[in-house]
């Protein structure tokens, strides 16, 4: 399963890991057995677009480093334009109406705060705004499951509600509902005696605004996830993700990770997912774009309704007033707008590691390495020289994942398909810069939901095809148990 599509031998040049001389790429992005040092070029996880800054609350919002200072600019206009806030149209200006008329947030920048993770509402006094539930129900007839098979279509949504609850609305109309969360807690005992408390959340919906759901209708909570390093996953190639795919687990190691095909809106076909937590999007201007009209109500260039996901048994919502405008080419936000928010996004850059040299976070990377976590968690790769963009080209990068899907057993299932992702299924996240969320967002809250509330309890939830990594570190002295947290504490 770990075998590489660049397995050729190639002249490295004008990279951030030229040494001169002909390297193998293949032995570059293998997974290393020496654990006594760190390994070259392991402390810029982004390569050469790795951001020096430091590791403050602003950790996650600094541009690629490689950025000429005209690129600067258009990074930090971009920035302007992820940060706007949306209001009801019609407004005094028509560069910022057009919000809802259901929506889950005014801003970009409201549910990826700061550019990092979001998280569950802490009691309620406490905004779910940066997490939401995903709604759809199975395919009812022979069309629909057509549209699945080929797809065309990720999933059927629920008919009243869409593809997700909406929990805000513009003046004069109803909100869709209010997501409910109750935890339950289970503890597991560890290797040395010691208890973790894991809690279980169940979901439900009160306030309905437009009447019962569908009574199949599937429920999916999401938290928005962190926005460093999107472009460099972006530029991997899709030969390299593929390689790793194993979806018969024909080499009978228990990981059979799968690419989830979904439905590119600009090429018109199918291409492989890579965006959202399971792989729903192929690509950041269609997950950008999703974003825009889903979470805000924002009409633009690949989703032109100005109603945003008001479906057809809410008419008043179809009917509310909307901001399409000439200058945007008939949408609330045009394709220059979109094209600023796609190269900020793009060029969010990964921070430096730290750390990276200390006895305590080299044995954790053994543990992590040895545990089997790389099995899902690959830990490099390196980037195209072309068709990609430059700031992201030839790059060595550390992300920690092969942007598969894998089983992660019954505890973490939503039992919700999404594509080719069933249930059970979620795309392998990133760990780039887990190790700064609290000091970017306040919290350690991880997971598809946020309910884990530190790394030890996300390792805990894993299960399925990660079974075998989660009983070792189980097993593992105390010690080194917090030796492979300090390592990820280190990304």
């Amino acid at each position: 399963m770990r075998t590489y599509a660049l397995a050729i031998l190639v002249l490295i040049a004008l990279s951030p890991f030229d040494e001169g001389q002909a390297r193998d790429l293949s032995a570059i992005i293998a997974p290393t057995t020496d654990f006594t040092k760190p390994e070259a070029y392991e402390r810029n996880p982004g390569g050469a677009t790795t951001t020096k800054k430091a590791p403050n609350r602003n950790a996650f919002s600094q541009p690629s480093a490689n950025l000429t200072f005209e690129q600067r600019a258009d990074f930090f206009v971009g920035n302007g334009f992820f940060k706007r806030l949306w209001v009801t149209a019609p407004a005094s200006t028509d560069s910022a109406d057009g919000l809802g008329p259901l929506y889950n947030a005014r801003a970009c920048q409201r549910c990826h705060l700061k550019d990092g993770r979001g998280h569950p509402p802490e009691g309620p006094d406490d905004s779910a705004v940066s997490m939401f539930l995903r709604l759809s129900i199975p395919p009812r007839d022979d069309v629909e499951r057509e549209l699945i098979r080929s797809h065309k279509a990720k999933l059927i949504p629920e008919p009243t509600y869409g593809g997700q609850l909406q929990d805000f609305a513009i003046r004069l109309y109803k909100a869709e509902g209010q997501m409910v969360i109750g935890y339950k807690e289970e503890p597991v005992e560890l290797a040395g005696g010691e208890i973790v408390m894991l809690r279980m959340p169940t979901y439900s919906i009160d306030d309905l605004g437009y009447g019962p759901l569908h009574p199949e209708t599937m429920l999916s909570p999401r938290v928005a996830p962190g926005m460093i390093g999107l472009g460099l996953l972006e530029a991997i190639a899709k030969e390299d993700i593929l390689a790793n795919a194993d979806p018969d687990d024909s080499d009978g190691d228990g990981v059979s990770g799968k690419p989830n095909w979904v439905w590119d809106l600009t090429k018109g076909a199918p291409a492989l997912g890579r965006f959202g937590w399971k792989a729903g999007n192929p690509t950041l201007h269609q997950q950008n774009s999703d974003a825009m009209a889903g979470d805000i109500g924002v009409s633009n260039p690949l989703f032109p309704v100005s109603f945003g996901d008001c479906t057809d048994r809410q008419t008043d919502c179809r009917m509310a007033t909307h901001g399409d405008s000439e200058r945007h080419g008939g949408l609330e936000t045009g394709a220059e707008v979109m094209e600023k928010i796609l190269f900020y996004t793009r060029n969010l850059a990964v921070p430096a590691r730290r750390d990276i040299e200390i006895p305590i976070v080299l044995r954790g990377k053994q543990m992590f390495y040895e545990s089997g976590c790389t099995a899902c968690h690959t830990p490099k790769f390196i980037t195209p020289k072309e068709g990609v963009p430059e700031a992201q080209a030839f790059q060595l990068i550390w992300p920690y994942t092969d942007l598969l899907l894998h089983d992660m057993g019954e505890g973490l299932a939503d039992h919700r398909p999404e594509g080719d992702a069933n249930g059970r299924e979620w795309r392998t996240p990133p760990l780039w810069g887990i190790g700064l969320t609290e000091t970017v967002n306040g919290h350690t809250y991880f997971l598809h939901d946020g309910r884990a509330r530190n790394l030890k309890e996300a390792i805990l939830w894993h299960d399925g095809e990660a079974a075998g990594a989660r009983q070792s570190f189980v097993d593992l002295a105390p010690a080194d148990r917090e030796a492979l947290i300090a390592f990820l504490n280190s990304l």
